[in-house]
């Protein structure tokens, strides 16, 4: 009898351990077979890529640079998956007709997505229609953008991505126009592109 139930242990751990196998094994699949970008809350970047006249792989482009679909705090207080601060969010909010925000309002995707996304249109907005410059005021803000446009303007030129002064924001840039791409040509039946 023992050793009937200790079969019957190892045939279970046996077929627990197989089982763990092909899980981790598909994930490696899907993630391989994806070229490693991560995607979700496909329809919620559809309904608010169709509500605010945007690119869903823009959207998913900012939504990676920003947290790789991880939503995390970041070391300045920037919440959810698009990164917004409690402040940029309420005045958000209030400018696109909310009548109350609650800061934990920002970690669920919808909400988050609606917010970041309303703030791309916005800088697109600004920016006629311009991703590099929006792209640019989404990470180091519209008044940093507007007064290089400017100087580049005076110089006779127009800025590009090898002109934006901070480091950081022409690596983000260049991050997020990478990632729209490679999100048009990985996702374009789970973004609505097709």
């Amino acid at each position: 009898m023992d050793g009937a139930r200790a079969l019957v242990r190892m045939l279970l751990a046996l077929a627990i351990t197989v089982a763990l196998v092909a899980v981790i094994v598909s994930r490696i699949q899907h993630v391989a077979g994806n070229g490693g970008l991560p995607l979700s809350n496909a329809s919620v970047i559809r309904e608010q890529a169709a509500d605010k006249h945007l690119d869903p792989a823009l959207i998913a482009g900012v939504i990676y640079a920003e947290t790789k679909f991880d939503p995390r705090t970041s070391s300045a207080g920037a919440l959810g998956l698009m990164q917004l601060l409690p402040a940029t969010a309420q005045y958000i909010a209030h400018l696109s007709g909310g009548v109350r925000f609650s800061t934990s309002d920002l970690a669920t995707p919808r909400i988050n997505v609606a917010y970041g996304s309303w703030y791309l249109r916005y800088l697109l907005d600004h920016y006629e229609g311009d991703e590099m410059l929006a792209v640019a005021a989404y990470n180091g803000g519209l008044a940093n953008v507007d007064a290089w446009v400017a100087k580049a303007h005076q110089e006779g030129k127009t800025l590009s991505v090898a002109e934006i002064p901070f480091p950081e924001t022409q690596a983000y840039v260049q991050r997020v126009m990478r990632a729209q791409a490679e999100y048009r040509a990985t996702y374009p039946h789970q973004l609505g592109l097709t």
